[in-house]
């Protein structure tokens, strides 16, 4: 994998950490800026983009800088520092959207990390650079297509503590604003585009027929 480090990455890394650690040694601070239903159905929608700057520990902010460190050079490459940010803030609001929607019920539900924003760059990456071995061994689409379709297992057995929703919405988010911005992908990598929205319209179905 390319591994260049872009000044706006390490803008995003930066404040991530020092949001993060923020909250590791301020639990109010951490409480007022999380993901939580009860507080945005009051009207604090801020959450939506705060919550994405916190994580619960060093593992698991590590874990999301590291693997935004992998992918975003190839986003900032092709569609430039501001596509960059265009698709990393709308994957974190469309994680946090797609979260509401499965959990606007559950007032005390909460959540936490930039995993939503990350998810949209890896498929943002996929997308514009179909080449990509996820691990040096796992073409890319075929790793988006599997981690859609964990996901989607993941938000109906609910048997952990992942935040699956949050991931499939930043997922989706990266891949209609990559489109978006470059338009050309759809003919120039069509089956690709196809196969990363089989399992994106198999959620959609699943949730409609309350199978989810």
């Amino acid at each position: 994998m390319n591994q260049g480090l872009d000044i706006v990455t390490i803008v995003i890394i930066v404040a991530c950490a020092l949001v993060s650690f923020k909250g590791f040694q301020d639990r109010f601070f951490f409480d007022k800026y999380k993901f939580n239903i009860a507080r945005i159905l009051r009207g604090e929608q801020l959450r939506f983009l705060t919550s994405g700057f916190l994580h619960a520990d060093l593992q698991h902010l590590i874990f999301n800088m590291l693997t935004l460190y992998f992918f975003a050079h190839y986003v900032v490459v092709d569609l430039g520092d501001i596509g960059f940010l265009v698709v990393y803030f709308a994957s974190l609001l469309g994680g946090g959207v797609l979260s509401y929607l499965f959990h606007q019920d559950e007032y005390h539900y909460s959540a936490i990390g930039a995993s939503g924003a990350v998810m949209g760059i890896i498929y943002s990456a996929i997308l514009l650079e179909p080449g990509i071995y996820i691990y040096g061994i796992i073409p890319g689409f075929v790793f988006a297509i599997g981690y859609l379709a964990y996901s989607i297992y993941g938000m109906k057995n609910k048997s952990d503590n992942i935040g699956h929703d949050a991931h499939f919405g930043g997922a989706v988010a990266g891949y209609v604003v990559t489109i978006l911005y470059d338009y050309h992908i759809i003919f120039e990598q069509t089956l690709t585009v196809v196969l990363m929205l089989l399992p994106i319209i198999a959620l959609f179905i699943l949730k409609k027929m309350g199978k989810l």
